[in-house]
């Protein structure tokens, strides 16, 4: 097999076992074992759990980056796309919490964020980061260029931002642990949706 395949290999399925027991529960033993290698060949691609633990949270911040509406801070790049309509808003926002809940790198990581969160403290600034900090700057960043262009009516942008996007937030993690909720899911957020554009629209 391919060096770049085994590696490869190896992440996944090192993610698949960290989503599940964390890091610190995770052996290399185990994660080699799941490859169908032995521990020997696994610190030829990685020095130890740390450097992989390491790569593995830097190709997931890269796929965030690169796929993640909620990773882009320069948003105003986008501003020709933003939804200046509640229908606008609902097609976005359901095609990404189907992303964030179905991408398995996407997925996964969060979960093992969610383990980790209290026992790491590099993994907690990256979950505070991705699941509060990101979300909440692009939301207050749209809306308030919705209040700009007139769309919204005046009032405190991050607050709204955060009366628009900490309740999505917590319906993905719900489907993160009943993923059976899903239709419900996208359900209470186009209701949410709606309603935000009839208190605050113009």
């Amino acid at each position: 097999m391919e060096r770049g395949n085994t590696k490869r290999e190896i992440l996944e399925a090192a993610l698949d076992l960290f989503s599940v027991q964390g890091f610190e529960s995770t052996s290399i033993s185990q994660i080699a074992s799941a490859v169908g290698i032995r521990k020997a060949s696994l610190y030829s691609h990685f020095e130890n759990k740390q450097a992989l633990l390491d790569a593995l949270v830097q190709e997931v911040l890269e796929q965030y980056e690169q796929h993640s509406l909620f990773a882009r801070p320069d948003w105003e790049k986008d501003a020709g796309d933003l939804p200046v309509t509640a229908d606008d808003a609902v097609q976005i926002i359901r095609k990404q919490i189907s992303y964030i809940i179905h991408e398995p790198y996407i997925s996964k990581a969060r979960k093992m964020l969610v383990i980790e969160q209290y026992r790491n403290p590099e993994l907690a600034k990256l979950q505070t980061k991705q699941n509060y900090s990101d979300v909440l700057g692009y939301f207050t960043g749209i809306i308030k260029h919705l209040i700009r262009l007139g769309v919204l009516r005046e009032d405190d942008p991050e607050i709204m931002a955060a009366q628009f996007c900490l309740p999505i937030s917590v319906w993905i993690n719900l489907c993160d642990r009943e993923p059976q909720r899903e239709t419900e899911v996208m359900e209470l957020a186009d209701r949410h949706i709606r309603q935000f554009f009839r208190v605050y629209g113009k």
